[in-house]
């Protein structure tokens, strides 16, 4: 994440992300940026493709439906 000259936008988008990670909304360009550091050689998903891989982990999409827990 870049900083800005503004605490106020850092503290923000701080907050921000801190709060969708605790949702379980995990952050695309976190994602984007692992996969340049470690799987250059690699595509990154889109960020549709994301969304929709990281809500068939955590709501077991194809395995027989809706999973809460």
């Amino acid at each position: 994440m870049a900083k800005s000259s503004n605490p106020f936008a850092d503290l923000a988008r701080c907050l921000c992300d801190g709060a969708r990670l605790m949702v379980g909304v995990p952050n695309y360009e976190t994602y984007v940026a692992h996969m340049a550091a470690t799987h250059p050689d690699r595509a990154p998903m889109t960020r549709a493709e994301f969304f929709r891989d990281r809500q068939e982990a955590r709501y077991g999409g194809g395995k027989g439906g809706f999973r809460c827990c």
